[in-house]
C-alpha cells in the first residue's frame, strides 16, 4: 500500500508512533500525557481508516505487523518534519542542550559538516557537537557515535537508516600528470598508469578491476590512509584517483578520465540508533544533516568521499 497517498489524522498518527516506539498502549499514553483508552481508540481508528491491522498483541505488549512496519517509517518522517518546523518557527531549539556526536569520513567532515554546524549554531546554540573523523564504520549500537554518515547501508536491524542522496565518483588526474603520461582514450590505456590508493591497495585494485580495469600491484606505488591527503597527492600529479563528481568538478587542477565509461555509484546514508531518535537534539541534528546532504549537487559542489577502500 502506498502510505504517502493516505491523509492521516495527526492525533491518530502520533498515537500510532508512540505505541510503536514504546511497545504498549500504557507506555504510549504516559509519553503523550493521555489516557490509555484514548490512545487505544486513536490507534483503532487509524487501523479502521486504513483497513489494516497495525499491531499484534504478544503477552502484555504489542508488536508491529508487516503493515505497521511499513507505515512506521512514513509516520516517523512526518513527526520529524513537524518537530523541526515547530522548533525552528518558535525558537524553542535554543532550549535543546547537550552533546551530539557525528561520525563521518575525512572528506565528508571537511567539505560537508562546517555548514551544518554553522546552521546548527543558529537554531540550537546550546547543542555541543563532537565530530569523530574516521574512515572506519563506527558502531552506533555501542554508542561510539550518535549519528553516522555512511556510503553503505547499515545492516544492523536496530538502527534507523535513511538514504539521503546518491551521486557518482569518477577517475581523476591532474593536468601535470596527464601532460607527462598522456590522456587515456580507453581503459586499456590505463594498464601502466599510477594510482593513488586510499586505504588497502589490494582492495582498491579489486574494486577498480570490477569496473573493467586490469590493474596489478605495480599500478599502486602510493598508499595513503587519509582521503584528503590522497586527493592532494592526485592534485599534485602523483597518480590517478577516484573522487565524487562534485568535488572533482570544483578542483581546477584535475580532469575526469573516461567519465562516460567509468562511474562508481556513491550512496549517502544517515544512520542512528532507534532509541536516540526520540531525543530532540539528535533528531534536530539528524534532520539538518539530511536536508544538507540531500540537496541536488550535494550542496553546490562539496563532494562526499568515495566508498571506503577505493582510491581517492
Amino acid at each position: 500500500m502506498n502510505w504517502q497517498n493516505v491523509a492521516f489524522d495527526w492525533n491518530q498518527a502520533r498515537a500510532f508512533l508512540a505505541t510503536a516506539e514504546k511497545g504498549s498502549l500504557s507506555a504510549a499514553a504516559r509519553a503523550l500525557g493521555l489516557t490509555q483508552p484514548t490512545v487505544g481508540r486513536q490507534v483503532a481508528a487509524l487501523e479502521a481508516d486504513l483497513g489494516v491491522t497495525l499491531f499484534d498483541r504478544v503477552g502484555r505488549g504489542l508488536i508491529l505487523t508487516p503493515s505497521g512496519l511499513d507505515l512506521l517509517e512514513h509516520v516517523r518522517a512526518m513527526g520529524e518534519a513537524a518537530g523541526l518546523l515547530s522548533v525552528t518557527a518558535s525558537g524553542r531549539a535554543q532550549a535543546i542542550a547537550g552533546q551530539v556526536c557525528i561520525t563521518a569520513s575525512d572528506i565528508v567532515a571537511t567539505y560537508h559538516l562546517p555548514p551544518v554546524v554553522a546552521r546548527l549554531r543558529e537554531v540550537a546554540p546550546e547543542i555541543e557537537v563532537e565530530i569523530l573523523v574516521s574512515n572506519a564504520i563506527q558502531d552506533l549500537r555501542r554508542r561510539e557515535a550518535d549519528i553516522a554518515v555512511r556510503h553503505v547501508r547499515p545492516e544492523q536491524p536496530d538502527l534507523i537508516a535513511r538514504l539521503v542522496n546518491e551521486t557518482t565518483a569518477h577517475l581523476y588526474a591532474s593536468r601535470r600528470y596527464l601532460d607527462r603520461h598522456g590522456r587515456p582514450t580507453s581503459l586499456a590505456d590505463l594498464a601502466d598508469a599510477h594510482f593513488v590508493a586510499y586505504g588497502d591497495p589490494g582492495e582498491a585494485m579489486r574494486f577498480l578491476n570490477a569496473f573493467g580495469l586490469e590493474l596489478t600491484a605495480h599500478n599502486f606505488p602510493l598508499d595513503v590512509s587519509n582521503g584528503i591527503t590522497a586527493w592532494e597527492m592526485v592534485r599534485h600529479g602523483l597518480g590517478i584517483g577516484v573522487m565524487t563528481r562534485e568535488l572533482g568538478e570544483t578542483t581546477p587542477e584535475v580532469e575526469a578520465l573516461l567519465p562516460d565509461a567509468v562511474a562508481f555509484p556513491v550512496p549517502v546514508w544517515l544512520a542512528t540508533h532507534r532509541e536516540l531518535r526520540t531525543s530532540r537534539r539528535i533528531r534536530l541534528v539528524f534532520d539538518l544533516l539530511a536536508e544538507h546532504l540531500g540537496r541536488p549537487g550535494l550542496a553546490r559542489g562539496a563532494g562526499v568521499g568515495p566508498p571506503t577502500g577505493v582510491v581517492a
